[in-house]
């Protein structure tokens, strides 16, 4: 595994590539490396500002050969948000490296974690509306559907991932009822102790069907424990919901 420095030397090979740029106009630093020193086990993510006419696919090309060549770096995926896009990169020692790429006019933190390292940066981006807690609340219940037909079916390890989804969008009605982060589960181990306790009876065991429904049970009791956020669609559905979970 990548340590410490192997880190900091990949952010001054890039940053140098940077300033051999011209199209690079500015540069941030984001994430957990932004605003502190991360932990051992943070990635890396820098993104930057291109000049007027420049395209941000141009760029991505042109760097992604160089830093192949450079760093043995490897691509894994695309991101695009608005008019930036955010390419993802494994680097030796399993150092996740993201690069994002934006035209100057839009380069602005999108959030708190942003530290500007070079050039100027717009104001900050307004953030986009969260996502109803009815329609998180919604999506849960269509996965818990398609557990219990999955059951039935005899389909244990799609049923597994049908359960699993259910428990993850309560988790995050969880979070979001007390101010944590929700995405990518980032708030889920600050919910409180007794929670917790309650959501890991939805976590599946074995791929046997007593144990899929009862973890179901489970993940459908944890979601209407925080379902109050749904309002009356949760009021609605809850009974159906229940006799969903049940072995009748």
């Amino acid at each position: 595994m990548f340590a410490i420095k192997d880190r900091e030397r990949v952010h001054e090979r890039v940053l140098e590539l940077a300033a051999s740029d011209p199209r690079v106009v500015a540069g941030a630093a984001l994430g957990s490396l932004a605003l502190g020193d991360g932990d051992r086990w943070s990635d890396l993510d820098l993104m930057f500002g291109l000049a007027d006419g420049v395209t941000v696919s141009e760029v991505l090309t042109d760097w992604t050969a160089k830093l192949a060549a450079a760093l043995d770096a490897v691509r894994l995926f695309d991101l695009p948000f608005r008019s930036t896009v955010y390419r993802v990169f494994l680097l030796p020692g399993c150092l996740q490296l993201d690069l994002s790429f934006t035209p100057a006019r839009d380069f602005a933190p999108a959030g708190p974690n942003f530290r500007l390292l070079f050039g100027v940066a717009g104001a900050e981006l307004a953030a986009e509306a969260p996502t109803p807690a009815s329609e998180l609340f919604g999506l849960a219940v269509h996965h818990a559907l398609r557990a219990r037909f999955c059951i039935e079916r005899g389909r244990h390890w799609q049923a597994e991932h049908w359960i699993s989804a259910v428990r993850d969008y309560a988790l995050a009605l969880a979070c979001r009822r007390r101010g944590l982060p929700e995405h990518h589960g980032r708030g889920f181990d600050d919910l409180p102790a007794e929670v917790l306790d309650a959501f890991a009876a939805a976590l599946v065991r074995s791929l046997e069907r007593d144990e899929l429904f009862r973890a179901l049970s489970s993940a459908v009791s944890a979601l209407l424990s925080e379902s109050a956020q749904a309002g009356e669609l949760a009021a609605r559905v809850a009974p159906a919901l229940r006799e969903l979970a049940s072995r009748g």
